[in-house]
Order: C-alpha cells, then sequence, then structure tokens
C-alpha cells in the first residue's frame, strides 16, 4: 500500500487544463475584434507578404513552374468570379503545367481591401473596351451592392459584360508581371541556395582547420 496515495483523476485534468490556459488570451476576442484583425491583421499585411513570398520561393520546383502557378494566381485573382479563383488558378496552373501550390497562394492577392480596387478596374477598362459611357462612375461598394441584390439579367449588360471583358486585359497583364517578377526571383533564390549548400559541404560544420 503506497504511503502518498495518488491524487485523483479531476486533480490531473485541473492541472492539464490550467496549464493550457496559459496560452489563451487573458480575454476572448470579441467579433468586432476578429473582423478588424481580418481585415488589418496587427502586425500589419508586410510580415504576411514575406511570408507568402517565401513559401512561393522555396518551393522544390523550377522557377519557370513557380512562376507559371504565381501567373494563374495573379490572373484568376484580377477577375470578377469572386469566390472561384482558387478554382480557377489551380485549373489554368495544371493545364500550363505550373506549380499548384504557388497558383493557390498567388490567389491571396485578391482579399478584401483589394477586391474593391479590382472591381472597379475591371469595369472600367471594360466601359472603355466597350466605348460606352454607362451610368457613371461606380465605386467597389456599389458593385458588390448591386452584385449581391440583383438578377443576372439585370446585371449582365450594365455590369458583367463590361467587367467580363475589363478583367481580359487586366488578368493578362497582371499574368505577364507577375511571372516574369517571379521567374528571376526564384532563379535568384535558388541559385544563392545552391551556392550555400555547396560552401556547407566543402566546408562542414564540424571540422577543423589545422596550422
Amino acid at each position: 500500500m503506497p504511503i502518498f496515495p495518488s491524487p485523483p483523476l479531476n486533480s490531473h485534468i485541473r492541472i492539464v487544463y490550467q496549464d493550457s490556459m496559459l496560452f489563451r488570451r487573458k480575454k476572448p476576442a470579441t467579433l468586432s475584434g476578429r473582423l478588424r484583425e481580418f481585415l488589418w491583421p496587427r502586425k500589419g499585411f508586410s510580415r504576411g507578404v514575406r511570408y507568402l513570398s517565401m513559401r512561393v520561393l522555396r518551393l522544390s520546383s523550377s522557377p519557370h513552374s513557380i512562376a507559371v502557378g504565381v501567373a494563374a494566381g495573379a490572373a484568376s485573382s484580377a477577375t470578377p468570379f469572386i469566390g472561384f479563383h482558387i478554382l480557377i488558378a489551380l485549373a489554368v496552373a495544371y493545364l500550363l503545367s505550373g506549380n499548384l501550390i504557388a497558383a493557390g497562394i498567388a490567389t491571396t492577392l485578391a482579399n478584401p481591401l483589394t477586391i474593391p480596387v479590382i472591381l472597379v478596374a475591371t469595369y472600367e477598362v471594360g466601359v472603355v473596351m466597350l466605348g460606352a459611357g454607362g451610368s457613371g462612375a461606380l465605386t467597389g461598394e456599389e458593385i458588390v451592392h448591386r452584385l449581391s441584390h440583383l438578377e443576372l439579367a439585370h446585371l449582365w449588360e450594365p455590369l458583367l459584360r463590361p467587367m467580363l471583358i475589363g478583367s481580359v486585359p487586366i488578368a493578362a497583364a497582371s499574368a505577364a508581371a507577375f511571372y516574369v517578377l517571379t521567374f528571376y526571383a526564384a532563379k535568384l533564390f535558388q541559385s544563392r541556395r545552391q551556392v550555400r549548400r555547396s560552401g556547407k559541404a566543402q566546408h562542414p560544420a564540424g571540422s577543423a582547420n589545422g596550422p
């Protein structure tokens, strides 16, 4: 018979629970706080952009494959097909033998801050290409409101047709620009990584130089 009896089971549960509480927020996040964090992170967007950029550059694919994936994601993000960007990007990247992970990451170019700008840009370019005066300048909020409150038959001619036509040159320009940038960035990153690996192979960490 043990001298010191073992603690009851509920005490172990209490200890684990108290330990897990150390890693929780002191104050639970409110709905408005979560929404604000989603729209504008406390640490800014630059850190997220750098993180995603490094995720893309560290992919184990050729610079061309990575660049094709990013170009597919950038092109799909420049279209008004909100909610289908990642599906379009994956399909295009697959057909062009691009990296699917890079394509998915690149679709983050369409986010709550850029979507209104993209919608307005596609609409304005489409109106110019069609040579129509339109119904006056529209803001991103107005376009989103029309898309969510009108039927397709009422949206096609005044809104969707100009946006679809206007998205073609914007998507093509985005794809070309991001392909060039990503291709040379990935090529430079991989060449530097190869040099670092060659240096480590020639000078192992545990070796000591003799006199």
